[in-house]
């Protein structure tokens, strides 16, 4: 069996890759001292984490020499497990969902817990790609965009019910891969309006509701919804009033978040790292609010850095499909690419006090194995797109070179 040739590996996509997971371990060696406490050994929750990272790498290296369209094809069969598992969790009293800060988000199937919802975005976004790359005329452009339409709101439909935060985030990212397929703009304003007024009818009906502390069954999510945005618009307004804004169980997170941020902004480098003390205090300053704890021991410095480092994906991700002609390779990679520094921005703002709580981690940062597996996939993917790309376009340049050294001397008389 031959050795995979590196010539044509994307090297800018490997260096962002693995900077990342450097910072990241550096940072939760740090933001990681409440698992020290509740654990026997001091390196333990880090080495674990460390794991993880080399099983990603590992992941990533292998899936760069996947061929495009085994994905794609994979994309298919993964998006139709996850749908099965999202309307699976659905059922009361399932045995196999795991709730954990009251939202069964997680799916324990033979011992092994993942959230479905990872596996849904990944391949919704695949499976999406592979249906607008099939556009050629204008009718294609309303035909597919009624199929991914019907394909993207099966798949959200679930996962709004128990995570809406996640839910609007992967409509975001499909409605920019409408967007970049050139689907005609009286479809997206329509969907865009009728999205809008879903979610300020959905405010308003669900208001009454969390105010009496009625459940409302599967949409039990929407109160605590409610009940985030209110605490928002409290902070908000609370300068304003004669009341004292005073740090609660409901608010503990956001506060502490804010104080760590305000520790951090003190100086341009923030207090060094190491030195954070928001961290013992902070709850999960380890997963959800970490980019807080980051702010706290780097300052503005490391916090524009970490932003670079999650625009340099998309860039990187504008740059390489600029170079190809290949649809399908186009909107899967800047899909991908629009997922992750999406995610990553959503995460920062909350982390920073910008928007109310919503749940995301930051991709690498945030401690878990299954959101580690899953970033190092989309690293991969696009890395094999690239790859590919690279080595095709290679080979037709190698092929052009070699037909005009085949070409006879003339002489000259």
């Amino acid at each position: 069996m031959s050795i995979p040739s590196t010539k044509y590996i994307d090297k800018t996509f490997w260096a962002i890759f693995l900077i990342l997971i450097f910072v990241a371990t550096v940072a939760l060696a740090s933001a990681s001292s409440t698992l020290v406490y509740s654990s026997d050994s001091t390196l333990g929750p880090l080495m674990k984490q460390v794991l993880w990272f080399l099983i990603g790498i590992v992941f990533a290296f292998v899936m760069q020499y996947v061929p495009s369209k085994f994905i794609r094809m994979g994309g298919y069969a993964v998006l139709a497990f996850s749908l099965l598992c999202l309307y699976l969790m659905l059922i009361p009293h399932n045995p196999f969902v795991v709730v954990r800060n009251e939202a069964g988000r997680w799916f324990n199937l033979f011992g092994f817990r993942f959230q479905p919802s990872e596996l849904a975005k990944l391949s919704l976004i695949i499976v999406v790609a592979d249906q607008l790359s099939r556009i050629r005329t204008e009718d294609d452009k309303r035909r597919f965009f009624y199929i991914t339409l019907s394909i993207a709101g099966t798949t959200i439909l679930p996962i709004m019910l128990g995570n809406l935060s996640t839910a609007i985030l992967l409509a975001g990212i499909v409605y920019l891969m409408w967007f970049l397929a050139k689907i005609p703009w009286k479809y997206l304003v329509s969907v865009a309006a009728i999205a809008i007024a879903f979610l300020i009818g959905g405010y308003f009906i669900a208001k009454p509701c969390e105010a009496h502390h009625i459940s409302l069954g599967p949409f039990s999510r929407a109160t605590t919804w409610v009940h985030r945005i209110d605490d928002m618009i409290a902070e908000i307004k609370a300068p304003n009033q004669d009341d004292t804004f005073k740090v609660t169980d409901d608010n503990r997170q956001r506060s502490m978040a804010k104080v760590a941020v305000a520790r951090g902004g003190k100086s341009p480098f923030g207090v060094l790292p190491g030195n954070s003390q928001e961290r013992d205090y902070l709850p999960l300053a380890y997963a959800d609010y970490i980019f807080a704890i980051i702010v706290e021991e780097t300052g503005m410095v490391g916090a524009i850095a970490i932003m670079f480092l999650y625009l340099a994906i998309l860039f990187r991700a504008c740059w390489t499909s600029s170079r190809y002609e290949d649809y399908a390779a186009i909107f899967m990679v800047m899909g991908l690419a629009l997922m992750l520094t999406g995610q990553a921005l959503v995460s920062m703002m909350v982390a920073v006090g910008i928007g109310p709580v919503t749940g995301q981690p930051l991709p690498l940062f945030s401690r878990g194995g299954t959101s580690v597996i899953i970033t190092s996939l989309y690293f991969g993917i696009m890395m094999a797109v690239s790859r590919e790309q690279a080595e095709r376009k290679g080979l037709e340049t190698e092929s052009a070179n070699q037909s005009w050294d085949d070409v006879p001397d003339i002489p000259v008389e």
